[in-house]
C-alpha cells in the first residue's frame, strides 16, 4: 500500500540505518555493523519494537499482514548489527513480552522520547509507523486509539500532527473501499495460486509474494523512487487477493 513507502523505507532505513544510537549514544555508521551486546530496551531499536508489540496487540488479535510487516521489520532491523541474528532474536523476544504487558506503555514512551528530543521529524516517523500498524487491518479501534494517543503524547508529538496522521490513513483507506472490488478469479491470478490450493500452499504463496514485493527489500536493491512505488501498490493488490480468498474458502 502507498503508505508502507513511508512506513518500512523511510522509518527502518531513516530511523535505524542512519541515525540509531547505542546505549553510549554514538551514532551507527552505514558502511560498517556495529555489536550491541546491551539490554535493548536502553536501544531504539528495542522500544520502537517494544511499541510496535502494543500496538499490533491494541484491538486484541494480530493480524497476518501485521505479521508479515513486523517479521520484515525485526530482519531489517538486526541487518544493522554485526551480531545480527542475536538482535533478531532479542527483538522477537521483547515483542512477545511486550504484546502483553500494557502497564508500562508509558514508560517505554517516556524512554524512546528520552532518546529522539532532539529529533522530532523522528519521532513523527516512529508516530506513522505505529499508526500504520494500527491502521493495516482496515480497522481503527477504540483501544488503538487511545494507545497510539498515549504514546504521541509520551512522544511529545503536537496533537495537529497527531490528528493529521490519522486522517491520512483514514482518507487512504476510505478511498481503497470505495475502489472496485477484485473477482476471485483475479484474486487467485494475482496471489499465483488456484482455485484448488490448500490453506498451506496460498498462505505459502502469499508470504512468497509479500516477500518479493516488499518496499523495502526494493529499495535495498538500489531500485528507484518509481520501481518503489509500483511494488507498494502490488502489495496492497496481493493483500486484498489474498483476504478475499480466505474468505471465499472460509479461513
Amino acid at each position: 500500500m502507498e503508505l508502507i513507502v513511508l512506513v518500512v523505507v523511510v522509518v527502518i532505513l531513516f530511523i535505524i540505518g542512519k541515525n540509531y544510537k547505542t546505549e553510549e549514544f554514538v551514532n551507527i555508521n552505514l558502511k560498517r555493523k556495529d555489536r550491541f551486546d546491551g539490554d535493548l530496551l536502553h536501544h531504539e531499536a528495542g522500544l520502537l519494537v517494544a511499541l510496535m508489540a502494543k500496538v499490533s496487540k491494541a484491538d486484541g488479535k494480530v493480524s497476518e499482514l501485521e505479521a508479515e510487516v513486523l517479521k520484515h521489520t525485526f530482519t531489517d532491523i538486526s541487518s544493522h548489527f554485526e551480531n545480527n541474528e542475536e538482535i533478531r532474536e532479542k527483538l522477537k523476544t521483547i515483542y512477545e513480552n511486550e504484546k502483553e504487558n500494557f502497564t508500562n506503555l508509558i514508560d517505554i514512551s517516556n524512554k524512546l522520547y528520552n532518546l529522539t528530543s532532539n529529533d522530532y521529524s523522528k519521532r513523527i516517523k516512529i508516530m506513522e509507523y505505529l499508526l500504520n500498524l494500527a491502521f493495516i487491518d482496515k480497522e481503527f479501534s477504540n483501544s488503538e486509539k487511545m494507545i497510539t494517543e498515549d504514546i504521541s503524547n509520551a512522544l511529545k508529538i503536537k496533537i495537529e500532527d497527531f490528528n493529521n496522521l490519522i486522517k491520512t490513513f483514514e482518507s487512504f483507506y476510505a478511498q481503497q473501499a470505495s475502489n472496485k472490488a477484485i473477482s476471485v478469479e483475479k484474486a487467485y491470478e494475482i496471489l499465483e495460486s488456484n482455485p484448488s490450493d490448500d490453506a498451506a500452499t496460498l498462505k505459502k504463496n502469499y508470504r512468497t509474494l509479500v516477500k518479493k514485493h516488499h518496499p523495502d527489500i526494493i529499495s535495498g536493491q538500489g531500485a528507484t523512487q518509481n520501481i518503489i512505488d509500483e511494488a507498494t501498490r502490488k502489495l496492497q493488490e496481493i493483500n486484498e487477493a489474498y483476504e478475499l480468498i480466505k474468505k471465499e474458502k472460509g479461513l
